[in-house]
């Protein structure tokens, strides 16, 4: 397990090179545009025209910074990590806490690639972690940035920070400039995610993307455990994680930091088993399922 923390540790401190400065950028660009409008980026496939100024289901007109700033509160093997938070998402998660941020796409504001690349520059930060809501809505901008960085010979560690609903169009565009995957995996089947995110095909598309990133880099993935919800998605998620993403390529956070917020606070009557924090013993039995399981948890 030593081993494979370093690992982790030089990827994300830039040491084995980050991968965007040798991609073919421009190309990538191009592809997120026409991915963009109609908008096939995330597994909503709303179909809006992006470029004509519709925002489609995240209602993301244009990518707005809400914050960025060097993050000391991430694993622990990612600080300082100069997290970019955008917002919007494409999710509508009930306990959501940061609601704030990814439930209002025109928070926050408009700022050019340059100024953002200039603040990376002289943040100090071992990688850039561009997370938001969620990261997806922005691929382009996040490409023109990534473009500024690498005009900067800035040897820079990518860390892409998602619900993992994405295309498989849009992670084939991630392939080859992401480090890192920093990846959620909430849900062990759909009942949760179209109950509590308002997505559909949640695990077949969260899945199936979990695979292509273990082809593309390396995934350090969070799963969020729950009240009342340790045996329809903490068993099942590090169950199939552990049987189909190869250890070599993943390390686990197993995270008890759950606390009732957002429309769960407001409407208590549809969320009842979400009213409350997780109980110390809760989290014990999903910590030792998933060290059962051999996983390498951090």
């Amino acid at each position: 397990m030593a081993i494979r923390l370093e690992r982790y540790r030089e990827i994300v401190h830039g040491r084995a090179g980050a991968r965007f400065l040798e991609a073919d950028l421009e190309g990538k660009l191009l592809r997120a545009g026409e991915l963009s409008s109609p908008c096939r980026l995330c597994e909503r496939r709303c179909g809006a025209d992006r470029r004509g100024g519709k925002t489609g289901s995240c209602g993301v007109p244009g990518a707005r910074v809400s914050s960025e700033f060097l993050h000391y509160g991430e694993e622990p093997e990612l600080v300082p990590s100069h997290t970019i938070f955008f917002a919007g998402c494409t999710f509508k998660c009930a306990f959501c806490q940061n609601w704030d941020i990814s439930q209002d796409p025109a928070a926050g504001i408009e700022m050019a690639p340059a100024s953002l690349a200039d603040r990376i520059e002289r943040g100090g930060g071992i990688n850039v972690n561009w997370v938001g809501g969620d990261p997806t809505s922005n691929l382009e901008y996040i490409l023109r940035v990534m473009r500024e960085l690498r005009d900067r010979d800035m040897n820079i560690a990518q860390v892409w920070n998602s619900n993992m609903y994405l295309t498989e169009e849009a992670m084939g565009v991630l392939d080859g400039v992401v480090d890192v995957y920093l990846s959620d995996f909430k849900y062990g089947n759909d009942r949760c995610a179209r109950r509590l995110s308002g997505v559909d095909r949640y695990f077949e598309v969260v899945s199936r993307n979990h695979r292509l990133a273990a082809g593309q880099c390396e995934i350090l993935l969070r799963h969020l455990v729950m009240p009342g919800h340790i045996e329809c998605c903490t068993r099942p998620v590090l169950d199939w994680v552990a049987a189909n993403i190869p250890n070599d390529r993943l390390r686990v956070n197993v995270m008890d930091q759950y606390h009732p917020d957002h429309m769960v606070l407001r409407e208590k009557e549809k969320y009842p088993e979400l009213c409350r924090r997780l109980r110390p013993q809760e989290f014990l039995e999903a910590y030792e399922h998933a060290r059962r399981l051999g996983l390498d948890l951090v």
